[in-house]
């Protein structure tokens, strides 16, 4: 529904499922490996795992607790660039952007769907000396601290604070963009690093240090910082006398986190060492080549291909509801905190939700479900038009009744449900046809193309809002509303710029139908790909 609560499928999307994008470009293209359709090696090369240990060797939890706080940590640092990203729309909304400047921004959002680009970059450049995680893990934090904190000697300059100026868009998208792509970057070599870090008994406890983590870092940066951030929120809640400002600014905020970051990464590049009796010692720079060759060559595979065609297209019919409807609440009144602070209740039906549908997913076909599940989302999007539509009319001088709330959050609820029911499904699918030769690399892939096309629907859906809405200039003779120039124009003569058609309803409309359609027409195709036999997702092996 907004940045902040319908992140999923975007560059937020990774929590609710994979955990392990970091490519070890020798365990899934090793040197002189024989691409797709020609020949590859019979067993896989496991040099960044553990050995394993006998009994006597085992070791529990508690004797890496250390280790694993670490991942913790680190994973909820990656969480804040994340949160801080997802609160900055709601933010220019507030100041009335427009959502064309949204759709400028929301590029901010790509790098995590993107970052296979250059994991096997990470995965295998160097220093042997330092560490082969540590050498990308400690300049990239260094980089977000001292880049965090000069932000917050510019970021009020860019969101327009003071003298009447407005926002700078794309200053402001430059410099989130680098925070999210450094942050994805963090991501893989934490990735990476944890896999060798933690012993092969303990190792499973990363993907919960990961989802806890990341989970709690996007709450601090996004719905704990927009509640400080909200003076209506702090005098109403945490003050005895009303201030005209919050507890804290977004200059504040950059400020202290980027602190955090450099006590952080110094700690642990001076303190923490790596398992060098790990590190692999072949050729990394053939290996890369390899990787990226490995990529193409699967994509080239028929039935991959058709799925990533046709995964790339099934979520147009949701970009309207998921992109635009948080935004539009926020124009209607909606203060942007107590709508960040929806994500809370939603914490445990997250939980849940996975769990559950699993337990429909883990058959022979789980598309069913992603197929199932499409509509019932389709027509939500429906009912969040309305939603928006009947804003406005319960709005009363104190803000919104406590019913709104509650009809909000069910609503909420219900998307989550639909979400993670597709989500989960996709997750599973790409998991059983997935190559084990080279499961990482293959998984990985298919997750790209997933949130992808979760991305730049996203994206045009906020683009085509402006262009589809129709403005009539009330009060003043012949002016026009159809430019800024021109609304501008409209107000010096007196008048005002009177919305009478808003493009949010048509694009929600015509979102709903495409979708159907494509469920009709493109549906069956995506379910028939579950009777592919396994040949047509493996490697050929000679």
């Amino acid at each position: 529904m907004s940045p902040a609560i319908a992140a999923k499928e975007g560059g937020r999307q990774r929590r609710a499922g994979s955990h392990h994008h970091c490519l070890d470009v020798r365990s899934e293209a090793p040197p002189g490996l024989a691409l797709c359709g020609d020949g590859l090696p019979s067993g896989e090369d496991e040099a960044l795992l553990p050995p394993e240990r006998g009994p006597r060797g085992a070791r529990g939890c508690r004797a890496e607790l250390g280790s694993i706080l670490l991942l913790l940590v680190l994973y909820v640092l990656q969480g804040i660039p994340l949160g801080l990203a997802g609160s900055v729309p709601l933010i220019l909304q507030s100041k009335s952007a427009s959502y064309t400047d949204q759709a400028f921004f929301s590029f901010v959002f790509w790098p995590f769907s993107l970052k296979l680009l250059w994991a096997p970059l990470v995965d295998a450049v160097y220093l042997r000396g330092f560490g082969r995680r540590k050498s990308w893990l400690v300049p990239t934090q260094y980089v977000l601290g001292l880049f965090m904190i000069y932000m917050s000697t510019q970021v009020d300059v860019l969101l327009g604070d003071g003298e009447g100026r407005g926002p700078d868009v794309v200053a402001l998208t430059v410099t989130f963009f680098l925070f999210e792509f450094l942050a994805a970057t963090q991501d893989i070599a934490v990735d990476g690093w944890a896999l060798t870090m933690l012993s092969r008994e303990n190792v499973g406890y990363a993907s919960t240090c990961n989802s806890v983590g990341q989970t709690a870092g996007y709450f601090l940066g996004n719905v704990l910082f927009l509640a400080l951030e909200s003076a209506s929120f702090c005098n109403k809640y945490l003050r005895f006398e009303p201030q005209p400002r919050g507890i804290v600014t977004l200059s504040d905020f950059l400020f202290f986190w980027g602190a955090v970051f450099l006590i952080t990464t110094t700690l642990v590049a001076l303190l923490k060492k790596e398992n060098k009796e790990l590190t692999p010692t072949k050729e990394e720079t053939k290996g890369i080549t390899d990787t990226y060759k490995l990529l193409f060559s699967i994509i080239k595979m028929p039935a991959v291909l058709t799925f990533c065609l046709l995964i790339l297209t099934a979520k147009v019919g949701f970009s309207a509801a998921d992109a635009v409807t948080g935004l539009k609440l926020v124009e209607e009144g909606v203060p942007k905190e107590h709508l960040a602070l929806l994500a809370v209740p939603m914490v445990p039906l997250q939980i849940i939700l996975p769990l559950i549908i699993s337990k429909y997913t883990a058959g022979p076909q789980p598309l069913n479900t992603f197929y199932k599940a499409m509509p019932f989302r389709l027509l939500l999007g429906l009912e969040f038009a309305l939603l928006v539509w009947w804003t406005p009319q319960v709005k009363h001088e104190g803000g919104f009744p406590v019913y709104y709330y509650v009809v909000l959050l069910f609503s909420y609820a219900l998307h989550q449900i639909t979400l993670y029911s597709m989500y989960v499904a996709i997750m599973a699918f790409n998991a059983k046809v997935s190559d084990p030769l080279i499961g990482g690399t293959y998984m990985t892939l298919l997750n790209t193309v997933s949130n992808l096309g979760g991305n730049w629907p996203s994206t045009v859906a906020l683009w085509l809002v402006d262009p589809l809405t129709v403005k009539e200039c009330a009060g003043a003779q012949e002016q026009t509303c159809g430019t800024p120039v021109a609304a501008e124009l409209c107000t010096k003569a007196g008048g005002s710029c009177v919305t009478t058609l808003d493009g949010y309803y048509v694009e929600s409309i015509t979102c709903v139908i495409l979708g159907f359609g494509w469920w009709f027409l493109l549906g069956p195709k995506l379910k028939k790909l579950q009777d592919e036999g396994q040949s047509s997702w493996k490697c050929k092996r000679t």
